[in-house]
Protein backbone atom coordinates (compact mmCIF):
# COMPACT_ATOMS: atom_id res chain seq x y z
CA UNK A 1 0.00 0.00 0.00
CA UNK A 2 1.46 3.45 -1.02
CA UNK A 3 1.42 6.78 0.96
CA UNK A 4 -1.40 7.87 -1.53
CA UNK A 5 -3.63 5.20 -0.93
CA UNK A 6 -3.34 5.52 3.05
CA UNK A 7 -4.07 9.34 2.75
CA UNK A 8 -7.63 10.14 3.91
CA UNK A 9 -9.67 11.41 0.85
CA UNK A 10 -9.83 15.44 0.91
CA UNK A 11 -13.66 15.66 0.48
CA UNK A 12 -15.53 19.15 0.05
CA UNK A 13 -16.89 20.80 2.98
CA UNK A 14 -20.61 20.69 3.19
CA UNK A 15 -21.94 24.07 2.10
CA UNK A 16 -25.27 25.51 5.00
CA UNK A 17 -28.61 25.10 4.10
CA UNK A 18 -30.75 28.44 3.02
CA UNK A 19 -33.18 26.92 5.16
CA UNK A 20 -30.79 27.22 8.79
CA UNK A 21 -30.32 30.77 9.29
CA UNK A 22 -26.77 31.76 10.25
CA UNK A 23 -25.70 33.56 13.62
CA UNK A 24 -25.69 36.74 11.79
CA UNK A 25 -29.67 36.23 10.26
CA UNK A 26 -30.65 35.00 14.15
CA UNK A 27 -29.00 38.84 15.29
CA UNK A 28 -30.69 40.33 12.32
CA UNK A 29 -34.11 38.53 13.58
CA UNK A 30 -33.83 39.69 16.97
CA UNK A 31 -32.86 43.30 16.35
CA UNK A 32 -35.95 43.51 14.32
CA UNK A 33 -38.33 41.84 16.79
CA UNK A 34 -36.54 44.03 19.54
CA UNK A 35 -37.74 47.03 17.24
CA UNK A 36 -41.23 46.60 16.99
CA UNK A 37 -41.89 45.40 20.51
CA UNK A 38 -40.24 49.51 20.92
CA UNK A 39 -42.74 50.62 19.02
CA UNK A 40 -45.42 48.90 20.17
CA UNK A 41 -44.74 50.16 23.65
CA UNK A 42 -44.44 53.46 22.69
CA UNK A 43 -47.55 53.06 20.90
CA UNK A 44 -48.74 51.27 24.27
CA UNK A 45 -47.40 54.30 26.36
CA UNK A 46 -48.81 56.81 24.30
CA UNK A 47 -52.45 55.31 24.60
CA UNK A 48 -52.32 55.18 28.01
CA UNK A 49 -51.31 58.58 28.44
CA UNK A 50 -53.99 59.75 26.65
CA UNK A 51 -56.69 57.57 28.30
CA UNK A 52 -55.25 58.99 31.51
CA UNK A 53 -55.45 62.54 30.13
CA UNK A 54 -59.67 61.52 28.75
CA UNK A 55 -60.31 59.97 31.75
CA UNK A 56 -59.58 62.79 34.21
CA UNK A 57 -61.07 65.58 32.25
CA UNK A 58 -64.02 63.46 31.74
CA UNK A 59 -64.41 62.55 35.26
CA UNK A 60 -63.80 66.14 36.71
CA UNK A 61 -65.82 68.18 33.80
CA UNK A 62 -68.78 65.77 33.03
CA UNK A 63 -70.16 67.57 36.42
CA UNK A 64 -70.11 70.88 34.94
CA UNK A 65 -72.57 70.22 32.71
CA UNK A 66 -75.52 69.64 35.46
CA UNK A 67 -76.51 72.24 37.79
CA UNK A 68 -78.45 72.46 41.38
CA UNK A 69 -81.55 74.43 41.58
CA UNK A 70 -83.98 75.21 43.95
CA UNK A 71 -88.12 75.83 43.21
CA UNK A 72 -90.11 77.59 45.63
CA UNK A 73 -93.15 80.00 45.29
CA UNK A 74 -92.06 83.79 45.43
CA UNK A 75 -94.55 86.42 46.31
CA UNK A 76 -93.45 89.64 44.80
CA UNK A 77 -94.52 92.21 47.61
CA UNK A 78 -95.16 95.61 46.01
CA UNK A 79 -94.17 97.30 49.32
CA UNK A 80 -90.34 96.16 48.57
CA UNK A 81 -90.24 95.95 45.11
CA UNK A 82 -92.54 99.02 44.44
CA UNK A 83 -92.61 101.26 47.01
CA UNK A 84 -94.09 104.44 45.14
CA UNK A 85 -96.52 101.96 43.62
CA UNK A 86 -96.29 103.62 40.23
CA UNK A 87 -94.59 100.65 38.14
CA UNK A 88 -92.29 102.86 36.85
CA UNK A 89 -89.17 101.10 35.77
CA UNK A 90 -87.03 103.79 36.60
CA UNK A 91 -88.39 104.20 40.21
CA UNK A 92 -88.22 100.42 40.83
CA UNK A 93 -84.44 100.57 39.12
CA UNK A 94 -83.63 101.98 42.79
CA UNK A 95 -84.02 98.63 44.19
CA UNK A 96 -80.94 96.98 44.58
CA UNK A 97 -80.38 92.86 44.56
CA UNK A 98 -80.08 93.54 48.20
CA UNK A 99 -83.75 93.84 48.22
CA UNK A 100 -84.44 91.22 46.23
CA UNK A 101 -82.29 89.05 47.75
CA UNK A 102 -83.70 89.47 50.87
CA UNK A 103 -87.29 89.17 49.67
CA UNK A 104 -86.09 85.50 47.94
CA UNK A 105 -84.43 84.32 51.55
CA UNK A 106 -87.92 85.13 52.99
CA UNK A 107 -89.99 83.23 50.27
CA UNK A 108 -87.74 80.50 50.98
CA UNK A 109 -88.05 80.57 54.24
CA UNK A 110 -91.82 80.53 54.41
CA UNK A 111 -91.50 77.58 51.82
CA UNK A 112 -89.67 75.36 54.43
CA UNK A 113 -92.14 76.66 57.39
CA UNK A 114 -95.00 75.37 54.95
CA UNK A 115 -93.37 71.91 53.86
CA UNK A 116 -92.67 71.15 57.32
CA UNK A 117 -89.02 70.90 57.15
CA UNK A 118 -87.61 72.03 60.15
CA UNK A 119 -84.35 73.69 61.05
CA UNK A 120 -82.47 76.07 63.28
CA UNK A 121 -80.62 78.38 60.74
CA UNK A 122 -81.67 81.86 60.60
CA UNK A 123 -83.09 83.58 57.78
CA UNK A 124 -79.53 84.74 56.45
CA UNK A 125 -78.15 81.38 57.08
CA UNK A 126 -81.51 79.82 54.58
CA UNK A 127 -81.04 82.39 52.32
CA UNK A 128 -76.96 81.81 52.09
CA UNK A 129 -77.90 78.50 50.38
CA UNK A 130 -79.57 80.39 47.26
CA UNK A 131 -77.03 81.41 45.06
CA UNK A 132 -75.84 85.31 44.75
CA UNK A 133 -76.68 85.11 40.83
CA UNK A 134 -80.30 84.77 41.96
CA UNK A 135 -81.27 88.23 43.01
CA UNK A 136 -79.76 90.10 40.04
CA UNK A 137 -81.72 87.23 38.21
CA UNK A 138 -84.70 88.31 39.27
CA UNK A 139 -84.36 91.65 39.68
CA UNK A 140 -83.86 91.85 35.58
CA UNK A 141 -87.15 89.90 35.18
CA UNK A 142 -89.09 92.29 37.01
CA UNK A 143 -87.77 95.45 35.41
CA UNK A 144 -88.93 93.77 32.46
CA UNK A 145 -92.12 93.36 33.11
CA UNK A 146 -93.08 95.20 36.09
CA UNK A 147 -96.57 93.49 36.25
CA UNK A 148 -95.10 91.08 38.17
CA UNK A 149 -95.16 93.21 41.39
CA UNK A 150 -97.50 92.21 43.27
CA UNK A 151 -98.30 88.60 42.36
CA UNK A 152 -96.70 85.50 43.00
CA UNK A 153 -94.31 83.00 40.73
CA UNK A 154 -93.05 79.87 40.51
CA UNK A 155 -89.30 80.79 40.93
CA UNK A 156 -86.34 78.17 40.37
CA UNK A 157 -82.84 79.35 40.68
CA UNK A 158 -79.40 78.62 40.93
CA UNK A 159 -78.41 77.00 44.15
CA UNK A 160 -75.14 77.84 45.55
CA UNK A 161 -71.57 76.63 44.67
CA UNK A 162 -71.15 74.27 48.23
CA UNK A 163 -74.88 73.62 47.65
CA UNK A 164 -73.91 72.03 44.02
CA UNK A 165 -70.89 70.86 45.16
CA UNK A 166 -72.89 68.92 47.90
CA UNK A 167 -75.09 67.41 45.87
CA UNK A 168 -71.72 66.16 43.24
CA UNK A 169 -69.89 64.49 45.82
CA UNK A 170 -67.33 67.56 45.90
CA UNK A 171 -68.23 69.17 49.18
CA UNK A 172 -68.41 66.91 52.62
CA UNK A 173 -69.88 67.31 55.90
CA UNK A 174 -66.06 66.91 57.24
CA UNK A 175 -64.43 69.50 54.79
CA UNK A 176 -67.79 72.03 55.42
CA UNK A 177 -66.80 72.22 59.45
CA UNK A 178 -63.18 73.40 57.90
CA UNK A 179 -65.12 75.83 54.99
CA UNK A 180 -66.22 79.34 56.17
CA UNK A 181 -68.81 79.17 53.33
CA UNK A 182 -70.52 76.71 54.10
CA UNK A 183 -71.56 74.82 57.41
CA UNK A 184 -72.69 71.45 58.49
CA UNK A 185 -76.49 71.98 59.62
CA UNK A 186 -76.96 73.81 55.79
CA UNK A 187 -76.02 70.94 54.53
CA UNK A 188 -78.29 69.00 56.69
CA UNK A 189 -80.75 71.34 55.97
CA UNK A 190 -80.11 70.53 52.10
CA UNK A 191 -80.29 66.73 52.34
CA UNK A 192 -83.71 67.60 53.54
CA UNK A 193 -84.63 69.66 50.44
CA UNK A 194 -83.43 66.76 48.25
CA UNK A 195 -85.58 64.68 50.02
CA UNK A 196 -88.89 67.63 49.26
CA UNK A 197 -88.01 67.44 45.89
CA UNK A 198 -86.98 71.07 46.46
CA UNK A 199 -83.47 71.32 45.53
CA UNK A 200 -82.67 69.41 42.39
CA UNK A 201 -79.90 68.94 39.80
CA UNK A 202 -80.83 68.89 35.85
CA UNK A 203 -78.49 69.45 32.94
CA UNK A 204 -77.11 72.83 32.68
CA UNK A 205 -77.67 74.71 29.50
CA UNK A 206 -76.98 77.88 30.97
CA UNK A 207 -73.12 76.79 31.36
CA UNK A 208 -73.11 77.07 27.39
CA UNK A 209 -75.13 80.23 27.30
CA UNK A 210 -74.21 82.50 29.70
CA UNK A 211 -71.34 85.01 30.18
CA UNK A 212 -68.82 84.56 33.08
CA UNK A 213 -69.52 85.35 36.75
CA UNK A 214 -67.53 86.76 39.25
CA UNK A 215 -65.51 84.91 42.11
CA UNK A 216 -68.83 84.83 44.16
CA UNK A 217 -71.00 83.18 41.71
CA UNK A 218 -69.23 80.04 39.75
CA UNK A 219 -72.70 78.23 39.47
CA UNK A 220 -73.63 81.01 37.20
CA UNK A 221 -70.41 81.36 35.13
CA UNK A 222 -70.94 79.80 31.35
CA UNK A 223 -69.13 79.81 28.30
CA UNK A 224 -71.19 81.85 25.87
CA UNK A 225 -69.32 84.77 25.46
CA UNK A 226 -66.14 82.98 24.90
CA UNK A 227 -68.08 80.54 22.72
CA UNK A 228 -68.88 83.57 20.37
CA UNK A 229 -65.41 85.00 21.21
CA UNK A 230 -63.38 81.87 19.14
CA UNK A 231 -66.48 81.77 17.03
CA UNK A 232 -65.65 85.51 15.98
CA UNK A 233 -61.83 84.57 15.68
CA UNK A 234 -62.40 81.76 13.58
CA UNK A 235 -64.24 82.85 10.89
CA UNK A 236 -61.83 86.44 10.32
CA UNK A 237 -58.56 84.31 10.57
CA UNK A 238 -60.61 82.06 8.15
CA UNK A 239 -61.10 84.87 5.69
CA UNK A 240 -57.78 86.39 5.58
CA UNK A 241 -55.78 82.91 5.77
CA UNK A 242 -56.98 80.83 3.22
CA UNK A 243 -57.23 83.73 0.52
CA UNK A 244 -53.61 84.66 1.40
CA UNK A 245 -52.03 81.44 1.95
CA UNK A 246 -53.34 79.28 -1.11
CA UNK A 247 -52.82 82.51 -3.20
CA UNK A 248 -48.72 82.85 -1.71
CA UNK A 249 -48.48 78.65 -2.43
CA UNK A 250 -49.66 78.95 -5.98
CA UNK A 251 -47.30 81.54 -6.85
CA UNK A 252 -44.24 79.95 -4.72
CA UNK A 253 -44.97 76.63 -6.47
CA UNK A 254 -45.60 77.48 -10.08
CA UNK A 255 -45.27 81.31 -10.87
CA UNK A 256 -42.27 82.25 -8.84
CA UNK A 257 -38.54 81.80 -10.51
CA UNK A 258 -35.89 79.83 -8.90
CA UNK A 259 -33.26 82.48 -7.35
CA UNK A 260 -31.57 83.39 -3.92
CA UNK A 261 -35.21 85.54 -3.24
CA UNK A 262 -37.16 83.09 -3.31
CA UNK A 263 -35.45 80.66 -1.53
CA UNK A 264 -34.97 83.12 1.17
CA UNK A 265 -38.55 83.36 1.28
CA UNK A 266 -39.23 79.77 1.44
CA UNK A 267 -36.60 79.71 4.30
CA UNK A 268 -38.23 82.02 5.87
CA UNK A 269 -41.71 80.47 5.93
CA UNK A 270 -40.78 77.45 7.64
CA UNK A 271 -38.87 79.26 10.15
CA UNK A 272 -42.18 81.52 10.96
CA UNK A 273 -43.85 78.19 11.53
CA UNK A 274 -41.69 76.95 14.05
CA UNK A 275 -41.07 80.20 16.09
CA UNK A 276 -43.31 79.90 19.48
CA UNK A 277 -46.65 80.95 19.55
CA UNK A 278 -45.99 83.55 22.76
CA UNK A 279 -43.70 86.11 20.28
CA UNK A 280 -47.04 86.47 17.85
CA UNK A 281 -48.90 87.85 21.07
CA UNK A 282 -45.61 89.79 21.80
CA UNK A 283 -45.61 91.49 17.94
CA UNK A 284 -49.48 91.98 17.68
CA UNK A 285 -49.27 93.67 21.34
CA UNK A 286 -46.84 96.41 19.84
CA UNK A 287 -48.02 96.35 16.28
CA UNK A 288 -51.99 95.93 16.33
CA UNK A 289 -52.51 97.45 20.55
CA UNK A 290 -49.62 100.00 20.61
CA UNK A 291 -49.15 101.11 17.26
CA UNK A 292 -52.46 100.75 15.46
CA UNK A 293 -54.52 101.30 18.74
CA UNK A 294 -57.14 98.53 18.08
CA UNK A 295 -59.11 98.11 21.06
CA UNK A 296 -57.73 95.38 23.24
CA UNK A 297 -58.98 92.08 23.35
CA UNK A 298 -61.11 92.62 21.03
CA UNK A 299 -61.59 89.13 18.19
CA UNK A 300 -60.50 91.42 15.34
CA UNK A 301 -56.93 91.93 17.36
CA UNK A 302 -56.88 88.04 18.40
CA UNK A 303 -57.97 86.86 14.42
CA UNK A 304 -54.73 89.02 13.12
CA UNK A 305 -52.27 87.85 15.57
CA UNK A 306 -53.75 84.14 15.03
CA UNK A 307 -53.68 84.56 11.32
CA UNK A 308 -50.04 85.65 11.07
CA UNK A 309 -49.51 82.77 13.64
CA UNK A 310 -51.83 79.95 11.11
CA UNK A 311 -50.38 81.38 7.65
CA UNK A 312 -47.18 79.94 7.70
CA UNK A 313 -48.44 76.51 8.39
CA UNK A 314 -51.43 77.12 5.55
CA UNK A 315 -48.59 77.32 2.89
CA UNK A 316 -46.18 75.03 3.97
CA UNK A 317 -49.43 72.70 4.01
CA UNK A 318 -50.82 74.25 0.55
CA UNK A 319 -47.46 73.95 -1.09
CA UNK A 320 -47.12 70.35 -0.06
CA UNK A 321 -50.13 69.73 -1.58
CA UNK A 322 -49.58 71.22 -4.98
CA UNK A 323 -46.25 69.84 -5.01
CA UNK A 324 -47.81 65.87 -4.58
CA UNK A 325 -49.35 66.46 -8.14
CA UNK A 326 -47.38 64.13 -10.73
CA UNK A 327 -45.64 66.78 -13.22
CA UNK A 328 -47.31 64.38 -16.05
CA UNK A 329 -50.84 66.39 -15.50
CA UNK A 330 -49.06 69.86 -15.75
CA UNK A 331 -47.39 68.14 -18.99
CA UNK A 332 -50.37 66.93 -20.28
CA UNK A 333 -52.43 70.13 -20.29
CA UNK A 334 -49.39 72.08 -21.30
CA UNK A 335 -49.19 69.55 -24.22
CA UNK A 336 -52.94 70.45 -25.53
CA UNK A 337 -52.67 73.81 -25.63
CA UNK A 338 -53.20 74.63 -22.06
CA UNK A 339 -52.19 78.09 -20.56
CA UNK A 340 -50.21 77.85 -17.48
CA UNK A 341 -52.88 79.89 -15.90
CA UNK A 342 -55.57 76.78 -16.77
CA UNK A 343 -52.87 73.96 -15.74
CA UNK A 344 -53.04 75.28 -12.21
CA UNK A 345 -56.47 76.04 -11.66
CA UNK A 346 -58.41 73.52 -14.00
CA UNK A 347 -56.36 70.50 -13.27
CA UNK A 348 -53.65 71.21 -10.56
CA UNK A 349 -55.44 72.71 -7.58
CA UNK A 350 -58.37 70.18 -7.67
CA UNK A 351 -56.02 67.47 -7.75
CA UNK A 352 -54.42 68.94 -4.59
CA UNK A 353 -57.62 70.13 -3.20
CA UNK A 354 -57.85 67.36 -0.28
CA UNK A 355 -54.74 68.17 0.85
CA UNK A 356 -55.00 72.18 0.99
CA UNK A 357 -58.64 71.38 2.51
CA UNK A 358 -57.17 69.32 5.54
CA UNK A 359 -54.14 71.35 5.62
CA UNK A 360 -56.12 74.37 6.52
CA UNK A 361 -58.50 72.49 8.64
CA UNK A 362 -55.84 71.70 10.40
CA UNK A 363 -54.01 74.80 10.69
CA UNK A 364 -57.43 75.96 12.45
CA UNK A 365 -57.73 73.88 14.94
CA UNK A 366 -54.28 74.53 16.09
CA UNK A 367 -55.21 78.20 16.10
CA UNK A 368 -58.61 77.24 17.87
CA UNK A 369 -56.35 76.10 20.92
CA UNK A 370 -53.88 78.78 20.77
CA UNK A 371 -54.16 80.58 25.03
CA UNK A 372 -50.41 82.15 24.87
CA UNK A 373 -50.77 85.33 22.37
CA UNK A 374 -54.45 85.76 22.83
CA UNK A 375 -53.29 86.52 27.23
CA UNK A 376 -50.84 88.76 25.83
CA UNK A 377 -53.15 90.78 24.12
CA UNK A 378 -55.66 91.27 27.06
CA UNK A 379 -58.39 88.56 26.18
CA UNK A 380 -58.27 87.06 29.94
CA UNK A 381 -60.05 90.24 31.43
CA UNK A 382 -62.89 89.32 32.73
CA UNK A 383 -66.05 90.15 30.08
CA UNK A 384 -69.23 89.43 31.31
CA UNK A 385 -71.30 91.19 28.24
CA UNK A 386 -72.23 89.44 25.22
CA UNK A 387 -70.90 90.93 22.06
CA UNK A 388 -72.17 93.16 19.28
CA UNK A 389 -73.24 91.54 16.07
CA UNK A 390 -70.90 91.59 13.34
CA UNK A 391 -69.21 94.26 12.25
CA UNK A 392 -69.00 96.07 15.38
CA UNK A 393 -68.77 92.79 17.36
CA UNK A 394 -65.67 91.87 16.44
CA UNK A 395 -64.28 95.41 17.85
CA UNK A 396 -66.27 94.74 21.30
CA UNK A 397 -64.05 92.92 24.09
CA UNK A 398 -64.70 89.20 24.02
CA UNK A 399 -62.54 85.98 25.38
CA UNK A 400 -61.49 82.52 23.61
CA UNK A 401 -62.24 78.77 24.81
CA UNK A 402 -58.75 78.35 25.70
CA UNK A 403 -58.34 81.66 28.01
CA UNK A 404 -61.24 80.94 29.10
CA UNK A 405 -60.26 77.71 30.62
CA UNK A 406 -57.02 79.13 32.18
CA UNK A 407 -59.26 82.05 34.04
CA UNK A 408 -61.26 79.37 35.33
CA UNK A 409 -58.01 77.25 36.39
CA UNK A 410 -56.16 79.97 37.98
CA UNK A 411 -59.02 80.95 40.51
CA UNK A 412 -59.13 79.13 44.09
CA UNK A 413 -62.83 78.33 44.19
CA UNK A 414 -63.21 74.01 43.69
CA UNK A 415 -66.56 74.82 41.14
CA UNK A 416 -64.31 77.05 38.92
CA UNK A 417 -62.04 74.18 38.91
CA UNK A 418 -64.79 71.75 37.76
CA UNK A 419 -65.95 74.29 34.47
CA UNK A 420 -62.53 74.56 33.58
CA UNK A 421 -62.77 70.65 32.65
CA UNK A 422 -66.26 70.94 31.25
CA UNK A 423 -65.01 73.95 29.01
CA UNK A 424 -61.80 71.69 27.67
CA UNK A 425 -64.53 68.66 26.76
CA UNK A 426 -66.53 71.35 24.77
CA UNK A 427 -63.01 72.52 23.27
CA UNK A 428 -62.01 69.14 22.54
CA UNK A 429 -65.63 68.42 20.99
CA UNK A 430 -64.94 70.85 18.80
CA UNK A 431 -60.93 70.04 17.74
CA UNK A 432 -62.18 66.69 17.51
CA UNK A 433 -65.34 67.56 14.65
CA UNK A 434 -62.85 69.95 12.90
CA UNK A 435 -59.88 66.84 12.46
CA UNK A 436 -63.03 64.39 11.31
CA UNK A 437 -64.50 67.06 9.01
CA UNK A 438 -60.46 67.28 7.72
CA UNK A 439 -60.40 63.59 7.05
CA UNK A 440 -64.19 63.31 5.34
CA UNK A 441 -62.98 66.07 3.20
CA UNK A 442 -59.87 64.51 2.39
CA UNK A 443 -61.88 61.44 1.29
CA UNK A 444 -64.51 63.08 -0.15
CA UNK A 445 -62.32 64.83 -3.07
CA UNK A 446 -59.31 62.61 -3.28
CA UNK A 447 -58.59 61.67 -6.60
CA UNK A 448 -56.20 58.85 -7.73
CA UNK A 449 -54.16 58.82 -10.79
Amino acid sequence: MTDLSAAPACLPRPRPSLLDPSDRMRRRNAAETRFRLYGLAAIAIALTMLAIMLFTILRDGVSAFTQASLSFPVELSAEVLDPEGNRDRAEMAKVTTIGYGRVLAAAFTAELGRRGIATDLSEKDIGALISRDAPGTLRAQVLANPALVGTTIDAKVFAAGRIDGFLKGRVTLDSAERDSNISPAQLRLAQQLVEAGILTSAFNWDFLTNPDASDQRPEASGLGVALIGSAYMMVLVLLMCVPVGIAASIYLEEFAPRNRWTDAIEVNISNLAAVPSIVYGILGLAIFINFAGLPQSSSLVGALVLSLMTLPTIIIATRAAIRAVPPSIRDAALGVGASKTQTVFHHVLPLAAPGILTGTILGLATALGETAPLLLIGMVAFVDNYPAAPPDGILSPATALPVQVYSWASRSDPAFIERSNGAIIVLLVFLVAMNVTAILLRRRFERRW
